[in-house]
């Protein structure tokens, strides 16, 4: 379920509503094309999960695969990347719930929030995954009830509803230029990612090799069903031009079926999506904090262990630091949700390419000295991987003629050499573990 529910976030519910105002019908391309990344990165992962199951899962396979320094850089950009969402997330869910507590301040919600699902990651892996469980619950749930209901309605066999799937051309299916799909797949690879969560869960359960392997083979028709599928209904149910891009475009969708109370009810859902983003930011950002430290690329006392067996001082610091994020977030609280999405987006597209050239080099050496531990192998190898290293370097350079995200991409590359930097000013010359 934490796979399940990993893939369905806050981003879906709100964001795909300026997707789909950017790119316009096609916007559905752009989904396609960003979960078929995702789908060839996460089955690059469960190649080598289920291979080599192992705390720090695609930072531990980049360090022996690629070398001490992309180990270190995966792993502080993906620590990094984390405790910024946990702090947007944080900030996100304060908005929700304030109008109905005006008298309370954001950040005091914002703080709450972030105290409870710290609390939540401190007592134990399991109390991580049952929370996780029931938010996951929640928003599969929704999205199920959509699709039905989506379906019957556009197919003009919902009461009062005539046949509306030509929605989906009005203008022209790309109303907006070619162009504009990759520019819609810059946004969209943030909301896609967290899927690969699964793989740092499973090396705390109980069957690591078997978790992965069922997690990743059924994410082909988990991007196909909820992104693609959702956002197909979206543009079908309502003209892409009148999609609202401020607040939920699924919340306006269920108001056209006539369902009582359907913004509450989404706005209800939203907010355990992201609760759901923000335990599994902490918790995901606190096991890669530790599982840097287990090679030495962070300070030793990280690894201190509660009586649970919980990394209690890499949780708190990921707080720490996603508490001035926080702070820093309403300095200016009106261009934090768009700086985040684009921002991210480049940092998930470094990390993936990162992963997929492990995965060609660890291929070969497990092909050399264990090919018996291939239990689940990468489709069409090599070619499926260089055609996704393609794929994310083509969006990459498409960055680059986006004016309004062109800056945050500089930004990615100026953090990226930063660690790097970090890396060989303080790390290089110190000796790793094995």
């Amino acid at each position: 379920m934490i796979a399940l529910g990993g893939i369905i976030g806050a981003s879906l519910f709100i964001g795909s509503g300026a997707v789909i105002s950017t790119v316009g019908p096609a916007a559905v391309l752009s989904y396609a094309i960003g979960g078929l990344i995702v789908v060839l990165v996460m089955r690059m992962l469960g190649e080598m999960a289920t291979a080599a199951p192992t705390l720090g899962s695609f930072m531990e396979y980049a360090r022996t695969s690629l070398g001490e320094w992309a180990g270190f850089t995966l792993g502080w950009l993906y620590w990094y990347y984390w405790v910024g969402v946990v702090a947007f997330e944080a900030v996100a869910g304060a908005e929700l719930i304030n109008p109905l507590i005006p008298m309370v301040p954001q950040w005091v919600i914002s703080l709450v929030l972030m105290l409870v699902l710290t609390g939540t990651n401190l007592v134990s892996v399991r109390s991580f995954g049952e929370t996780e469980f029931w938010l996951a619950s929640i928003k599969v749930i929704t999205i199920v009830i959509f699709l039905l209901c989506g379906t019957v309605f556009v197919l003009g066999l919902w009461p009062g509803a005539e046949m509306s799937v030509g929605n989906i051309g009005k203008d022209g299916f790309l109303a907006n230029g070619g162009f504009s799909v990759l520019h819609g797949v810059v946004i969209v690879i943030f909301s896609y990612f967290g899927t690969e969560i699964v793989t740092i869960v499973s090396a705390e359960s109980d069957e690591p090799e078997r978790s992965v392997a069922k997690a990743t083979k059924a994410v082909v028709w988990r991007v196909l069903l909820f992104y693609v599928g959702s956002v197909t209904l979206l543009v079908m149910i309502t003209p892409w031009d009148q999609i609202p891009t401020e607040g939920s475009p699924y919340a306006a969708a269920f108001t056209r079926f006539g369902l009582p109370a359907a913004e509450v009810v989404v706005d209800v859902v939203v907010f355990t999506a992201v609760v759901s983003v923000l335990n599994s930011g902490l918790y995901t950002a606190s096991r890669m904090l530790f599982a840097l430290q287990q090679r030495s690329f962070a300070p030793g006392w990280v690894r201190d262990l509660n009586g649970r067996g919980v990394p209690w001082k890499a949780i708190l610091l990921s707080t720490l630091v996603g508490y001035v994020a926080v702070a820093a977030s309403y300095v200016a609280p009106d261009t934090i949700f768009y700086f985040i999405i684009n921002s991210a987006g480049a940092v998930a597209l470094f990390i993936y390419a990162m992963i997929a050239l492990s995965q060609l080099r660890m291929r070969r050496r497990l092909e050399r000295e264990a090919p018996e531990s291939l239990k689940l192998k990468m489709w069409f190898f090599p070619y499926l991987t260089w055609v996704t290293l393609a794929l994310i370097g083509t969006v990459i350079a498409a960055m680059i003629f986006v004016p309004d995200i062109r800056s945050q991409l500089v930004l990615s590359l100026v953090s990226v050499a930063a660690i790097m930097l970090i890396y060989l000013v303080f790390v290089r010359r110190k000796p790793s573990k094995a």
